[in-house]
């Protein structure tokens, strides 16, 4: 039993986001962008007020950069499906254990460091070129409850 609800197609739209949003930071950075999508369904805070399934969370307008690029079009494969089931699970991992947000500073080829805060929420970690945000518990209690 997942931490949300699920139908396969929404394991098949979060498996595709997972592969465009971090393939090439590995399993674990593909897991860690299904954490960040998750906490953004469960919390029901800050920007995430109302989003309650996956496809609302992958089709919320602005937030996930993949969506303009034609690998998150692309069919699911067997692996990122495992890896967005464990997300729905309710599996996570830091720094994205409670983080609502992420981005790769810099460019693909050269990222940058990570800025301390995001949308004034403080720096949680980085995993490779990712720096993961989590909401502060003034601007999210909740994120905190979802355990």
């Amino acid at each position: 039993m997942g931490v949300v609800k699920a139908r396969k197609q929404d394991i098949d739209m979060l498996a595709r986001l997972l592969r465009a949003e971090a393939e090439t930071e590995g399993e674990t950075g593909m897991l860690l962008v299904g954490n960040v999508g998750i906490n953004r369904i469960r919390a029901d805070c800050s920007d995430f007020k109302g989003i309650r399934t996956i496809p609302q969370m992958i089709n919320q307008p602005h937030a996930f950069e993949a969506l303009q690029h034609g690998l998150y079009y692309q069919n699911a494969r067997e692996r990122e499906r495992r890896l967005a089931q464990r997300a729905v699970n309710g599996e996570r991992s830091w720094p994205a254990k409670f983080s609502l947000w992420y981005f790769r500073p810099g460019s693909f080829e050269n990222p940058g460091p990570c800025p301390p805060t995001w949308y004034n929420q403080p720096l949680a970690g980085r995993h490779k070129k990712h720096c993961f945000y989590e909401p502060t518990a003034e601007e999210c209690e909740n994120v905190y409850n979802t355990f």
